[in-house]
């Protein structure tokens, strides 16, 4: 060969040939007209053409129409000024059925060399010499990656851009390479600041806002330092705002290219989060104080019955080495003192005479306060339990002023020691409480020690349960009402029934036969005929205002029947009562029953329109802390809170505590007890919203129904006359 494609031809397009072959792309060895005088088996691939297909082919059939022009301008100028190769262009390639495609074409000049002369055509000059090489590569697969990634660029940039963070980026050399728009608006950065040829604008602009400027710049310091550390803290403002940061850095591959810097305003999570931390320490003083009180009486802040019963079930479990007595004692006709001085006498006599208990006894393991006037002492290895009896009675026998009266304070007291013989907790203050029922009827004001002749008493307990089982068939269980009034409407809006037992012309206290008929099962037949009779009388009253409402006590042990509520509905329907006019009263401890029938059973009446009221509220062990769990409507704040008020003038947070957490929870707030107009304006500018208590009726018969309301209602312009 004597020249690259020169007068060698055949041998010389052999060898081209096999080069060409080797090479992925397509090649065509063009003549200075554009005919092709050879190709390589990628053109055939790409062209879907039969490789000898090509020769003599005019290259233009295998370009798109529209690129004819610039094709031939790029193969002149190559034919003129060989030495300067143009760059790759993107054109439409022609497929053999017509079908465009893109491509890349290159071209570049074919050196030759003919010491014989030319011969470039069929003129008898010589055969065609190769002066061009056209290079073909299809690009559809380029363009589909660009695709993708143009797409991915888009969703990259419409998340950034979305995203309630606001980004920075910032490349190793200290160049902002990225940022959204939020970055821009969290920092009150103008856009134009971020073309600035440095970052020192930006930077001024972000110390000036941020509360310790030190403490941030010395942060940037660690991380330039340490450029593959990752960073989490929280930026406060001078404004008050403030901001979570995180920073972590960029990595292309294993190579660190710079630092992600992410910034989440969390100023209302953070605010909210304060003022959840001051709710619930205000909670926990509250919550500190309830939890007292479900240890303590709250109104002679003795010990309750749940710390007396749970130290005398210890003392009788430790090795008998020691004496264990039980001294109960009850006021004589304490209820005297309450219906004649009223309640708040009778309160201020119980706080009497728990100050002097105490001060009798100060080596007592135990000194409780069990319910109502009746208290406990508990004492292990006394040498003398007599002697601190007859003391006990001697001290509380001295006069006191109670509300300006002079009155003499006597007590029946009950002592029970534990014998050679195994006794329970409950068999031991069951011997104090015979003994004490016959100190009281051997003349009151003096105390005995049990002696198992004392049983007789229980003799005449028997005779009063036998009573009360014919009571309701002899008509003995009547029924009081009494008012309870809204100061914000200015009206009765219920009325509360309550049972009596009146008994050969006596009337026996709720306090005695209530739980007399809780134990003998009683209570079901007592407590439907007490809510039968209250509906009857009232049906009227009720049916004149649909706002107004009939309140029954209803015990656990009535709930514990399976068709209770079924029951209840039916006397309403019987007596032509809404069940929402109905409310059923309830005290804490029913939802201590691990039995759920109860629940059910109040669920049962809810579903049906009525309403449950937990009385007594506060007295419980943890009424406060289950009692968005409990299926009630309404609290009932008990009279030993509200006789914390005295002048109206005391601050008892204890009091807010109750009233705002039940409003929180969508539940109304009756405060029972009301005696004085102080308390009543006390609790209604706490928002209490109804009131119960003898400032506004004593319980009335439903004879004398009438009086009962027109006295509540007087008593409620008088305070609105205040």
């Amino acid at each position: 060969m004597t020249g690259f494609l020169g007068r060698d031809n055949n041998v010389a397009l052999q060898t081209f040939g096999a080069v060409m072959d080797a090479s992925p792309d397509a090649l065509f060895a063009l003549a200075a007209d554009g005919t092709v005088l050879a190709a390589n088996a990628a053109a055939a691939r790409l062209f879907g053409l039969p490789q000898e297909a090509f020769s003599g082919l005019d290259y233009r059939m295998l370009i798109g129409t529209g690129f004819h022009g610039e094709v031939a301008l790029l193969l002149r100028q190559l034919l003129t000024l060989p030495e300067e190769l143009p760059p790759p262009q993107e054109i439409i390639a022609l497929g053999r059925d017509g079908t465009e495609f893109p491509v890349e074409l290159a071209a570049a000049p074919l050196p030759h060399q003919d010491p014989q002369g030319p011969g470039d055509g069929p003129d008898g000059s010589g055969p065609p010499i190769a002066r061009l090489l056209l290079s073909i590569r299809g690009t559809a697969h380029r363009k589909a990656a660009d695709t993708n990634l143009r797409e991915a660029m888009s969703l990259l940039t419409a998340t950034l851009e979305s995203t309630a963070d606001g980004i920075l980026v910032i490349g190793t050399d200290g160049t902002v390479a990225g940022f959204n728009d939020q970055f821009l608006t969290m920092w009150g950065i103008p856009p134009e600041l971020m073309d600035g040829e440095t970052g020192e604008p930006v930077l001024q602009l972000i110390m000036e806002q941020v509360a310790d400027p030190v403490a941030f710049t010395a942060r940037l310091g660690e991380l330039q330092e340490d450029p593959a550390a990752e960073s989490h803290d929280v930026v406060e403002f001078r404004d008050g705002r403030t901001f979570e940061r995180y920073s972590r850095p960029q990595r292309v591959g294993e190579n660190i290219v710079g630092r992600v810097w992410s910034f989440r305003d969390v100023t209302p999570r953070r605010k909210a989060q304060e003022q959840a931390h001051r709710a619930m320490m205000d909670l926990a003083v509250q919550a500190e104080k309830l939890r007292a009180m479900a240890f303590q009486d709250p109104l002679t802040g003795l010990a309750n019955r749940a710390v007396f019963n749970d130290a005398l079930a210890e003392s009788l479990q430790e090795p008998r080495l020691k004496t264990v007595d039980v001294l109960l004692l009850d006021l004589d006709d304490f209820k005297e003192v309450n219906d004649i001085l009223g309640h708040q006498a009778g309160d201020d006599m119980l706080i009497e005479v728990a100050r002097r208990l105490r001060g009798c006894v100060p080596t007592a393991d135990v000194v409780a306060r069990l319910g109502g006037d009746e208290f406990v002492v508990l004492l292990t290895a006394c040498p003398d339990a007599d002697a601190i009896a007859a003391c006990i009675v001697r001290c509380l026998h001295v006069p006191v002023t109670i509300s300006g009266t002079v009155l003499r304070p006597s007590l029946s007291l009950g002592v029970a020691s534990l014998g050679q013989d195994s006794m329970g907790p409950s068999e031991l203050l069951r011997h104090a409480d015979i003994a004490m029922y016959a100190a009281k009827a051997a003349g009151k004001n003096r105390f005995l020690r049990f002696h198992p002749d004392m049983m007789q008493a229980l003799v005449q307990r028997t005779h009063m349960e036998s009573g009360l089982q014919l009571a309701v068939p002899r008509g003995e269980i009547t029924v009081d009402f009494q008012p309870i009034v809204s100061h914000r409407m200015g009206q009765v809006v219920q009325l509360e029934a309550l049972a009596r037992w009146d008994r050969g012309g006596e009337r026996v206290p709720p306090s005695i036969f209530i739980p007399l008929a809780e134990r003998t099962g009683l209570i079901g037949e007592i407590g439907a005929e007490v809510m039968a009779t209250g509906m009857v009388q009232l049906a009227r009253w009720l049916s004149e205002d649909p706002s107004r409402s009939l309140a029954v006590n209803v015990s656990g042990v009535q709930l514990q029947e399976p068709d209770f509520a079924e029951g209840v509905l039916k006397l309403a329907e019987a007596s032509g009562v809404a069940p929402y006019q109905l409310v059923v009263e309830v005290t804490e401890s029913v939802f201590f029953d691990a039995d759920c029938s109860l629940i059910q059973q109040l669920s049962a009446l809810r579903d049906a329109g009525a309403r449950v009221a937990l009385d007594d509220f506060g007295t419980g062990y943890s009424s406060l802390g289950r009692l968005q769990d409990l299926p009630v409507d309404t609290v009932k704040i008990d009279k030993t809170f509200v006789s914390m008020v005295r002048t109206g003038n005391e601050r008892l947070p204890i009091l807010s505590s109750m009233i705002n957490m039940a409003h929180s929870l969508g539940l109304t707030v009756t405060a029972e007890g009301i005696e004085t107009a102080a308390q009543a304006d006390y609790l209604t500018a706490l928002e209490c919203d109804s009131l119960q208590g003898y400032l506004f009726s004593l319980p009335e018969p439903g004879d004398r129904l009438g009086q009962a309301l027109s006295h509540a209602e007087e008593a409620l312009h008088a305070l609105k006359g205040r």
